[in-house]
């Protein structure tokens, strides 16, 4: 069983935390609630946090002389350059952070399609979408880190993306902190399998940093580390790149195998390619073999386990927990 780092995650406070929306509502996301077992988060508010009380008057984006301005519809009142400042104060000291989780399409922290009007007017006509103010800053200052929004999050490979990430930052975050090259090894080690299945270019550049040739030191390697980590887990994967992964471990069992058990392995792998299954049971018999032939090396391996296994969900479609249809 793997140990996981708690991920530090800046989440929109309205998503589980607090009544805060400008109506004084709470909004319930599944995905939130999930993770607070498993995370660190760091609750705000933007529009409290400039002042602004609960309930209130909503924003919203108008255009105003070629320029996009944050106002409240009701009153006029323009808060654009309070949402600035607090943006930048909050962003500058928050710290160490691993990713952000953000209200969908708020006018404060949407990352994207929030709404553009003409004017204040409630009539007024939408012009065009664009991301929210504490939602663009943190576009800005944290390209590198996952930013998503609780709407995307209901998309299972978008949530699988970001919780890889997360946990992986996390990991790391906790090698830089203990600052010794062992660490940066075993880190490296452990991920190699799931780092594959992202860019085998940036696998190859990031083992010759650690091969440290030069030797260089702890800090200068961690860095130049850091940053083509970053850019591995930049892009989501192929679903393709799974297939690669599965068949280098399958390499360490080839010999020891009958004609059927391979038969069978590569059959399931045919059907993932054709559509036909899903990925979990090549997944499972790699897992099997790995426990029967005590294979060490794939046992530490984070791709079989990128994330808690408490937070992998099953369809409720594809599950036998579904209620019973022959009644």
């Amino acid at each position: 069983m793997r140990e996981f780092v708690r991920p530090k995650v800046v989440v929109s406070k309205c998503l589980g935390f607090d009544h805060c929306r400008y109506n004084g509502n709470i909004i319930t996301s599944s995905i939130v609630a999930n993770l607070m077992e498993y995370v660190d988060f760091l609750p705000v508010c933007p529009e409290v946090e400039i002042g602004l009380g609960i309930p209130r008057d909503p924003l919203r984006i108008i255009l105003e002389n070629g320029e996009q301005r944050l106002v409240q519809s009701a009153s006029g009142r323009d808060v654009t350059e309070a949402m600035e400042a607090f943006c930048t104060d909050f962003l500058g000291s928050a710290g160490e952070i691993d990713g952000f989780i953000l209200k969908y399409r708020s006018p404060s922290c949407g990352i994207k399609d929030v709404k553009v009007y003409s004017t204040t007017s409630l009539k007024s006509a939408v012009i065009g979408k664009t991301s929210g103010y504490f939602g663009r800053a943190v576009l800005k200052e944290f390209s590198y880190l996952p930013v998503e929004d609780e709407g995307r999050l209901r998309n299972a490979r978008i949530k699988e993306h970001f919780m890889t990430r997360i946990f992986m930052l996390a990991a790391f975050r906790k090698v830089k902190s203990e600052g010794h090259m062992r660490d940066l090894v075993a880190f490296h080690t452990e991920n190699k399998y799931l780092l594959m299945v992202y860019s085998q270019e940036e696998l190859r550049k990031l083992g010759s940093i650690v091969a440290n040739k030069e030797r260089e030191t702890f800090q200068e390697l961690v860095s130049e580390y850091e940053k083509h980590l970053y850019s591995a887990l930049s892009r989501p994967p192929r679903y393709t790149s799974s297939i690669n992964v599965l068949m280098h471990a399958f390499g360490h069992f080839s010999e020891q195998l009958s004609n059927q058990e391979k038969a069978l392995f590569f059959g399931w792998i045919q059907k993932y390619r054709n559509g036909k299954a899903s990925l979990c049971p090549a997944i499972n018999i790699i897992r099997s073999w790995v426990v029967r032939f005590e294979d060490q090396y794939l046992m530490n391996q984070t791709f079989f386990e990128p994330y808690p296994e408490g937070l992998m969900e099953v369809n409720p479609v594809d599950s036998h927990l579904r209620e019973d249809l022959w009644k």
